[in-house]
């Protein structure tokens, strides 16, 4: 097998790690670009525990709220956490740009920098042409909208994605080395897959990323080794990840976040087998097929073998998460972002490795039908990006705006001395609002969280219109039609609507806060709210304001 660097040319030995990281890299910073400052609104949620955490107030949504674990992503929790500390995050702007979309923002430029390295560090143990190899890679993942779209949205997946690339390369080089069995590389490898688990819950998946690329490059010989490498690599794993669960056990009493709970993720179903098809009806059908065409081809050279299948290994972990999860609302299979570096590192891999077995004829065929699947998948990405550029999926500001603020101006207007505000959309709101919150869809509410989990709309619309008796109500359509706040008649008897706007997202209050003439006040405020509603949706890529607070 090509193995280390092929250094003969007189090259400096930090251009090529440069070259292989800072391209990729480069690209991806510009494709970033077309999405703005654009923040996804749950990553405000996550936003709103770091201040809480960071300022003593506990793992709350707000100060003086219950605790529940409204987050499931810990370890970017604690970057955030870390930065608030530091001055970075949640303090103000930088040169103009508020640094709740500058950290966030840079933070994940510095992880996807750390996977095109981990590429990098692949190619040189399987090529001798590392650069190439590394670069086109990292090219290729930094065409991918969903990729650089989740990345960049606020949201934990480029830490999620540097671990997956992590145990990659530790994997792929333990293996050209001749040490996948030792104990540094089974630590190794629990350490990054402990930092997956503890970043995303679907991450635990990694924890069988050693066990199984042990399992399938097991020799008979080596069987004790195996198990007793394995055992270590897993015991990693769950020290910290065992740790986190007994805090989470002490502080919420669950043994999954509530997120989980209000999500009711189940068992896998049939569906979940045919899930990986939306990965490849999104890159493209040809351009996946010549990749698989390729891997088969370069698992017949038996000196790349063994490396190819153990890179395989986090790739097929990847894929597997991804079909087991539910699919989610937001678009642009948010839940893919691992597999997309690594399938690409998979593809050019094996055709680094299987381009030698052709003929020159041959190889100009491939070069052809790999031009036409480019140019397939490059005009499917294009409009993927286009599209998500025009309307990008609920933007934070567009939040804190028509949730947060303009609620904030209702409360002026009743005479309630601690005004409660239920909405389905409330990272934006937990930053600004005055009000106190409750989470429509149970991530940051354990009550409401369970009804989710058991399917009783009937005991939630119960709970939230007789017990909780919020004195304002946000619904947009998608929430008011599955909660079916709008068919029960005590919604009617107990709320007055305020306003609709024209993306229709009504406001409500309760009908027994209103004095006189408070209704019509409450009308002009949501008259007012609109001209700051429409300017957040006609730029649904601007901040809002250099610091996302409650109103002074």
């Amino acid at each position: 097998m090509a193995g280390a660097l092929d250094d003969r040319a007189p090259t400096a030995w930090w251009l090529r790690p440069a070259v292989a990281i800072g391209v990729p890299t480069a690209a991806f910073g510009v494709h970033a670009l077309l999405y703005g400052r654009w923040i996804i609104d749950d990553a405000g949620i996550t936003f709103a525990y770091a201040r809480s955490v960071a300022t003593g107030a506990g793992p709350v949504l707000q100060p003086g709220a219950d605790p529940v674990e409204g987050f499931s992503n810990p370890a970017w929790l604690g970057l955030l956490v870390l930065g608030r500390w530091l001055g970075l995050f949640d303090r103000g702007a930088w040169f103009g740009v508020p640094d709740y979309v500058a950290f966030p923002k840079l933070l994940a430029l510095l992880l996807v920098a750390g996977v095109f390295a981990c590429c990098y560090a692949v190619a040189s143990a399987m090529s001798r042409r590392p650069v190439l190899v590394a670069t086109a890679a990292g090219l290729v993942t930094a065409a991918v909208p969903s990729f650089v779209i989740w990345t960049v949205s606020g949201l934990e997946n480029a830490l999620l994605a540097l671990a997956a690339a992590g145990i990659a390369a530790v994997l792929v080089r333990a293996v050209v080395a001749g040490q996948l069995l030792t104990p540094a590389t089974a630590v190794r490898c629990g350490l990054l897959a402990a930092l997956a688990a503890l970043t995303r819950p679907d991450g635990l998946v990694y924890a069988g990323a050693f066990p199984l690329a042990a399992l399938l490059l097991l020799q008979r010989a080596d069987l004790g080794r195996a198990v007793r490498a394995a055992g270590l690599s897993l015991l990693v794993v769950a020290v910290p990840t065992g740790a986190y669960l007994a805090w989470r056990l002490a502080v919420f009493g669950e043994f999954v976040p509530n997120t989980a709970i209000a999500k009711a993720q189940g068992l896998p179903g049939l569906a979940a087998a045919t899930r990986p098809g939306e990965l490849l009806t999104y890159v493209g059908w040809p351009a996946a097929l010549l990749a698989v065409a390729a891997v088969g081809a370069a698992l017949t050279r038996p000196g790349p073998r063994r490396a190819l299948v153990a890179l395989l290994v986090p790739l097929a972990l990847a894929v597997l998460a991804f079909g087991v999860l539910a699919p989610d609302w937001m678009g642009q299979l948010r839940f893919a972002t691992p597999v997309w570096p690594l399938g690409a590192l998979v593809g050019v891999v094996a055709a680094d490795i299987a381009a030698p077995l052709l003929a020159a004829r041959a190889r100009v065929v491939v070069a052809l039908l790999a031009v036409g699947a480019a140019a397939v998948s490059g005009l499917a990405l294009v409009d993927g990006a286009r599209a998500f550029r025009a309307a990008p999926t609920a933007p934070l500001c567009l939040v804190a705006q028509n949730t947060g603020r303009a609620v904030n101006s209702y409360a002026e207007v009743v005479d309630v001395p601690d005004p409660v505000l239920a909405a389905p959309d409330l990272g934006g709101a937990a930053l600004v609002s005055d009000l106190r919150l409750v989470d429509l869809v149970g991530l940051a509410d354990e009550r409401i969280a369970r009804y989710w989990a058991a399917g009783d709309l009937e005991g939630l619309r119960t709970h939230l219109l007789t017990e909780v008796r919020p004195t304002f109500i946000t619904l947009n359509p998608d929430w008011a039609r599955m909660t079916e706040l709008l068919t029960d008649r005590r919604m009617f008897e107990g709320y007055d609507r305020i306003a609709t706007s024209p993306a229709g997202v009504t406001d409500w209050v309760r009908s027994d806060v209103l004095g006189p003439g408070d209704l019509s006040a409450l009308r002009a405020r949501a008259d007012a709210a609109l001209v700051a509603d429409e300017a957040a949706r006609r730029s649904p890529r601007a901040s809002c304001g250099d610091l996302l607070v409650p109103s002074p």
